[in-house]
């Protein structure tokens, strides 16, 4: 029989199944359900080149600088490009030997799934206290779905305690581009025992590009790396995102744009009493 781990868990983000369920519906879809900014980042040019021969070492290496400069990794050496968070996942699950995962939630369920498939035991809890116990523990942050935002002092000192018993806290940062950059815990990976994880394609809105980072001590960092073998990001992945991550200027005023644009949500839906409380409109939970 096959666990439920084991069986493939359905993502947001298939306008394809949507499109059979609803095949009246105008378009084109608003899609909440993968928080992918809807202004995404200018494709520059791409020589053919880039198509027609391994991923470069040196591209590769500036990508990273670049990623360690927007994050605020203490180093290059800290930072593992991966082709698409997700696939981080499990190899960050086998870090540890089967036992007990802790998930603040609720939030995304791969995290759990990929646990599981690891071995572990997984239980899932809504209070950050009770996490450090765990042997693995994973805080989303900013949540996804409801938005919670939890302060760099709190994450540092579960870590803290963690630690005391060979824990591993993982912090993923999938919307923090947006929502509170200065609180990422990017800058605190040497402690040892603190990996972070973060995404291109939700902030910059190329999804498709299949890019992510995990942030680590180097010593993680490099297991990582080795796990995910050479040539894991293409060659035009490296090259799109080597430019994004670098343009400060748009990042900032996208920054500036989905605020305005998730106020303006906000006022929409309260004129028709579908106002979230707390005043967090869809649009921001997604994002």
């Amino acid at each position: 029989m096959v666990s439920q781990a084991a069986e493939p868990l359905e993502h947001g983000g298939d306008l394809s199944a949507a499109r059979r369920l609803f095949p009246g519906a105008p378009e084109p879809f608003i899609d909440l359900s993968t928080g992918i900014n809807p202004y995404p980042y200018p494709l520059p040019h791409l020589p053919p080149a880039l198509f027609e021969r391994l991923p470069q070492a040196d591209a590769l290496a500036r990508l990273i600088a670049a990623a360690a400069k927007l994050y605020g990794a203490p180093s290059p050496a800290c930072v593992v490009a991966a082709p698409g968070t997700q696939s981080l996942l499990p190899l960050v699950a086998a870090l540890k030997p089967a036992g007990q995962v802790a998930i603040l939630g609720p939030t995304y369920a791969e995290h759990a799934r990929t646990a599981a498939l690891a071995g572990h035991r997984v239980i899932e809890t809504r209070e950050l206290t009770k996490l450090g116990d765990a042997d693995l523990a994973i805080v989303v942050n900013p949540n996804n779905p409801d938005g919670r935002l939890f302060a760099a002092a709190d994450l540092l000192a579960l870590a803290e305690k963690l630690g005391k018993r060979a824990g591993i806290l993982v912090v993923d940062e999938a919307f923090m581009d947006v929502e509170a950059p200065e609180t990422s815990l990017a800058g605190g990976v040497m402690r040892g025992n603190i990996i972070v994880l973060r995404s291109f394609g939700k902030f910059f809105g190329l999804a498709g590009v299949r890019l992510g980072f995990a942030i680590a001590a180097e010593d993680i960092a490099a297991r990582l790396r080795t796990s995910l073998g050479p040539w894991a990001v293409s060659g035009p992945a490296i090259a799109i995102c080597e430019i994004a991550l670098a343009d400060a200027a748009w990042i900032e005023a996208t920054r500036v744009r989905l605020a305005q644009a998730a106020e303006r949500l906000d006022r929409l839906l309260a004129g028709v009493g579908l106002g979230v409380a707390g005043g967090t409109s869809l649009f921001r939970l997604a994002r």
